[in-house]
């Protein structure tokens, strides 16, 4: 690549802070959930940015955005991405930096008058998040081949609106079929997301996979009574077996190497302060970087719930909310992202992401990387989510270098 071929770092962070103010919180965050109405202007936002691209913008059935850089030659694309969609208390940058970059990318090569070899292209994928509608890495998931349109249109939120009814009314229920852009490659730039790069030294990450993921939703039935008048020993209480299964899941990771376990949602009924409840549903995130772990922790989950079950009289039932292995990436676009951050003098390290991502779908259909820059302070899922205008210009640039080598070679 070109050493004078570089992003536009200030261009890059208007866009990131025009895209912030829809759905801008007063905390300083964003909340875009999928497919509601923050999400339509999101989405008409960048449709027209990449309208002025001059790129050739098409949206798929299940909502994703796709905008084509036609290249010299027909075949494959090679593809940047990731969402646009927040968590409910969501931060500036997670997912829409690796839109908005891949947008730049694309502006980098329009103002060098570049054409490349092959096609380029960004997706923004939908309801990455999952916080609306399961399974999160949906519209990727979907494009992947991993769910069906017809499934997936059916999934519904907590209010009962599905999929397919939303995408019809916020006007992105395309007419392509997903997956219709083949994939020659894929990149991503993302941020962090967790306390490492900042806390060891700064530098950039080139991410060597993704960990496995296990969602279990459990629902726990008791038998409700008064708080004051039923005997401790009497009780059939599912708010403490609730609370003993998430301890149990805790003390996992301190005997499985790299486990992760948490618990980020208990709804109990019937909510009062005085009784005893009747029902507690609860999610249980399991993750570990190797599949057979994971495996284990699963299980002894299970194992611990049926005793449970059977020694306090509490019911207990399963559903999947998602479950993905975990995902190595291609080495050889790993060792590219190597090669783009020494030209650049970035310093660079390996790591796994403790996250999910739509790269992840995306190694179901070709050779995927990842680019990681520091989150300040570990902090996303949160208002106060933060990356420095220099760690975003630096990854964009690897992202530019990467995608521009890999399109041409």
């Amino acid at each position: 690549m070109s050493t004078n071929l570089r992003i536009d770092g200030g261009r890059l962070s208007s866009r990131l802070a025009e895209l912030a103010q829809i759905g801008a919180t007063p905390e300083g965050g964003c909340r875009r959930l999928a497919l509601t109405d923050e999400d339509r202007q999101g989405r008409d936002w960048l449709v027209g940015q990449m309208q002025v691209l001059g790129l050739d913008v098409r949206v798929d059935s299940i909502g994703n955005i796709v905008g084509i850089l036609k290249g010299q030659q027909d075949g494959p694309a090679v593809i940047m991405g990731s969402h646009i969609d927040t968590v409910g208390t969501g931060g500036r940058f997670d997912g829409a930096l690796g839109v908005v970059a891949g947008v730049e990318v694309l502006a980098a090569l329009r103002d060098a008058g570049l054409t490349p070899k092959r096609d380029m292209a960004v997706i923004a994928f939908t309801n990455e998040e999952g916080a609306r509608f399961h399974p999160d890495m949906f519209g990727s998931y979907v494009w992947a081949g991993g769910m069906s349109v017809e499934d997936a249109k059916r999934e519904v939120d907590h209010e009962g609106a599905s999929v397919g009814a939303e995408l019809k009314r916020i006007g992105y229920d395309g007419p392509e079929q997903p997956g219709f852009l083949k994939a020659h490659s894929y990149l991503e730039l993302h941020i962090e997301q967790g306390p490492i790069l900042e806390s060891e030294g700064g530098g950039l990450g080139a991410v060597t996979g993704i960990q496995g993921i296990c969602w279990l939703e459990l629902t726990l039935k008791g038998r409700p009574s008064h708080a004051g008048t039923t005997p401790m020993a009497y009780r059939k209480d599912p708010g403490l077996a609730a609370a003993r299964i998430n301890i149990f899941a805790n003390e996992l990771t301190k005997t499985i190497p790299y486990q992760l376990a948490n618990s980020g949602v208990i709804r109990v009924q019937p909510g009062n302060v005085n009784v005893v409840p009747e029902t507690v549903v609860m999610t249980l995130d399991l993750r570990n970087p190797h599949d057979q772990p994971l495996a284990e922790a699963e299980d002894a989950v299970r194992r611990f719930c049926a005793e449970l079950s059977a020694r306090d009289g509490i019911e207990i039932s399963f559903r999947d909310l998602a479950r993905f292995p975990a995902t190595p990436f291609a080495e050889p676009l790993i060792a590219e992202i190597e090669k783009s951050a020494a030209e650049f003098g970035l310093p660079i390290r390996r790591m796994i992401s403790g996250a999910g991502h739509d790269a992840q779908m995306m190694s179901r259909l070709c050779p995927v990387a990842m680019v990681f820059i520091p989150s300040i302070g570990g902090l996303s899922h949160n208002p106060a989510e933060f990356s420095t205008d220099e760690d975003i210009a630096a990854g964009a640039n690897i992202l530019l270098s990467t995608a521009w080598r890999v399109a041409n070679a």
